[in-house]
């Protein structure tokens, strides 16, 4: 099981920064071979399935991860979205957290467990490291919204 935590300070108020965190089609436009639909479409809630299908052809597959908590930022309240990964290949859980920041700015949280099916433990170091390059690489084009 391989654990990595993002931090980043948006210039969005936290209501933003949770929408473009939450806008799940886009989590495939900027990582790298992948694609997201979410069951059923429409509003997220508690229980909506975000599956995220990575690779190409044979090689690709599927990341499906069931939203087991969804609390939006509230005025003056943080955000929580709790993700369980339920996948055959990749399990674990992810959560974002988005805070009231300084100058009305965002503060978000990335917080992953992740472990990969038939990936020897030899290999978990260079796991966590692409994972949060990749990763890293995601959040901050999320929220700059590109």
């Amino acid at each position: 099981m391989v654990t990595f935590l993002l931090e980043r300070t948006a210039p969005l108020s936290p209501d933003e920064a949770w929408r473009r965190l939450t806008e799940w089609p886009r989590h495939g436009e900027v990582v790298p071979l992948t694609r997201v639909t979410v069951v059923p479409p429409g509003p997220t809630t508690e229980g909506t399935l975000v599956v995220a299908r990575s690779g190409i052809g044979p090689l690709a597959f599927a990341d499906p991860m069931e939203v087991t908590v969804w609390r939006p930022p509230a005025e003056g309240v943080s955000g929580l979205c709790r993700l369980e990964k339920r996948g055959r290949v990749v399990r674990g859980w992810a959560e974002l957290e988005v805070h009231p920041g300084p100058g009305g700015r965002a503060r978000v949280i990335w917080r992953e467990s992740l472990r990969v099916r038939f990936l020897p433990g030899l290999f978990s170091p260079v796991l966590r490291v692409s994972a949060r390059s990749v990763f890293g690489r995601a959040l901050n084009r999320l929220l700059r919204g590109t």
